[in-house]
């Protein structure tokens, strides 16, 4: 009895180990399927971001002849918008005097004021002050938002006054949105994006702060109010005059450089006295079949608010290069269990992760990426992950930098092309915006796209710098050149025309949402601003 007990126990533990055995095999065999999907998913996204040379100067060429097209108002329909501001003459570095700035953001605007010395000379007295925006007039009529905006210049002037100024002192301006200017002293919004419903497109916005300080008693007069990119590009101007063009890549993105006067017909005034003037390109908007997308950037642009829309921006800024790669690790999740047989909960949700968590992982060099691990902890709660999980994130990340970059970089050659430059001019662009200052494998792209689409030959005719100060500066430095042209003018004009026959305006302040998607101003983490 004892024998057979001892027989059956055998045979028992025996099976045990056999079908252990096998559905370990099982799972094996499982886990190598699921991880040759992952590959293949991987790879497959991988090829259809790819951006060969050929392919950059397929995009570059198609922006030129967009730009080219717009300019020459034929008629022709382009994804830009090329936007005129009549800003004439930039900055040279040779101004001189105290000037004020503004820089009127999403959710707070910043005061600064500074002492230009001219050429070799430093700037002096720089002050600045970041005011936010009360929470009760974020829905507030634009002539509450100025009239906030004066009483806060006023104790501004107040605590860093100009002493030496006989008169009104000069203030610039840039607001984070596309302004078209039908005279430097006559700023018309064209489109701020995130102004409610009912927002009257048209209105003369320096007359209105003008108004507004001139009601507070703020001894400061607006020469100058263009958008930020432009304030970028007047920065890049003062301290280099080879500078012809300014980029933001932050959480939106936008160019803006010099242009010959002769060369468009949307000039609507007095030729600028030194022939140029600076457009804005809008070239978030901008849209090529050329362009690699996927079917990931395809889905993400049609759960957008703006479905069709701003093509280019949803490839290279900052608001949507995470979401990119949560959308590619979602279908991972789904169909290739990378993270466990349970999809975490938190990679369901759209724009859960940002650009410099996105940017973080990317970068972890750590053993078996560490620090990939933490940030899948954090941001979408998956516990525990494989070190070839988290390679693959990494490499997902890759990815998607990379074609932002290297697309960023053929923008900017088409802009340089499309001004002549590329084969015998030295070339500067400044660019401003934390995915090119605080993202170092993202710039990194971006500058080795430059050089490999112009060759050892052409290399050293573009060069791209980080922004000086960046748009806040540049408010400074477009109210000195502004009030140099004043001073050049026989018949100075400084106060902006008013126009008797326009209604008051009623919009209303930005709010956080579209604004700081559209133009670069996170809120929640300022180093991609």
């Amino acid at each position: 009895m004892k024998k057979e007990v001892v027989v059956m126990a055998t045979v028992t533990a025996t099976a045990t180990v056999v079908v252990a055995a096998v559905l370990l095999r099982q799972w094996k065999r499982k886990k190598q399927r699921q991880w040759r999907e992952t590959q293949k998913i991987l790879r497959k996204f991988a090829r259809d971001c790819s951006t060969p040379v050929p392919k950059l100067w397929q995009v570059s060429n198609a922006l030129v002849s967009d730009m080219k097209a717009c300019l020459a108002s034929s008629g022709t329909i382009t994804t830009l918008n090329m936007l005129v501001s009549y800003v004439s003459p930039l900055p040279t570095g040779d101004e001189e005097g105290f000037y004020y700035g503004v820089n009127l953001r999403g959710t707070n605007f910043l005061i600064l004021c500074a002492r230009l010395g001219g050429k070799n000379n430093p700037i002096s007295d720089l002050h600045r002050e970041e005011i936010p925006i009360p929470s009760n007039l974020m829905a507030a009529t634009s002539k509450e938002l100025f009239d906030f905006i004066a009483v806060e210049l006023g104790k501004f002037v107040s605590e860093h006054p100009n002493t030496l100024a006989k008169e009104l002192s000069k203030l610039g301006c840039i607001v984070s949105c596309p302004v078209e200017q039908s005279v430097v002293s006559d700023g018309t919004a064209i489109k701020w994006k995130s102004f409610s419903a009912d927002s009257k497109v048209g209105r003369k916005l320096v007359s209105d702060f003008n108004k507004a300080l001139e009601e507070h008693g703020v001894k400061l007069r607006v020469y100058a109010m263009v958008d930020d990119t432009v304030g970028n590009l007047a920065g890049g101007r003062y301290y280099n005059r080879e500078c012809v063009a300014a980029v933001t890549l932050a959480m939106g993105t936008d160019a803006a450089y010099v242009e010959p006067a002769n060369a468009t017909l949307q000039w609507h005034g007095p030729s600028p006295k030194l022939g140029d003037m600076v457009i804005s390109t809008q070239w978030g908007g901008f849209s090529s079949p050329h362009l690699p997308i996927t079917i990931f950037d395809t889905c993400l642009d049609a759960e957008s608010p703006n479905p069709g829309c701003r093509r280019f921006e949803k490839l290279i800024s900052g608001m949507y290069l995470g979401e990119i790669v949560r959308r590619v690790l979602l279908k991972m999740a789904q169909e290739t269990a990378v993270f466990g047989d349970t999809v975490p909960s938190k990679l369901l949700t759209p724009y859960q992760l940002s650009s410099p968590d996105m940017a973080a992982m990317h970068q972890d060099t750590s053993e078996d990426h560490k620090i990939v691990g933490e940030k899948l902890k954090k941001v979408f709660g998956i516990t525990s992950t494989s070190p070839r999980a988290r390679a693959v994130v990494s490499e997902v990340c890759d990815i998607v930098a990379e074609r932002g970059a290297r697309l960023s970089g053929a923008g900017i050659l088409g802009i340089i092309k499309k001004l002549g430059r590329i084969e015998n001019k030295k070339s500067v662009v400044t660019v401003e915006g934390g995915l090119y200052e605080h993202y170092r494998v993202f710039r990194n792209y971006l500058n080795s796209s430059v050089w490999e689409m112009l060759g050892n030959d052409l290399s050293d005719n573009v060069v791209i710098e980080h922004s000086h100060g960046g748009s806040g500066t540049g408010a400074l430095f477009l109210a000195a050149s502004q009030m140099q042209m004043q001073n050049d003018d026989p018949d100075p004009d400084p106060e902006p025309r008013h126009h008797d026959d326009e209604p008051d305006i009623d919009d209303a302040h930005p709010d956080i949402d579209d604004h700081d998607h559209e133009h670069g101003n996170d809120v929640r983490d300022p180093n991609l601003n």
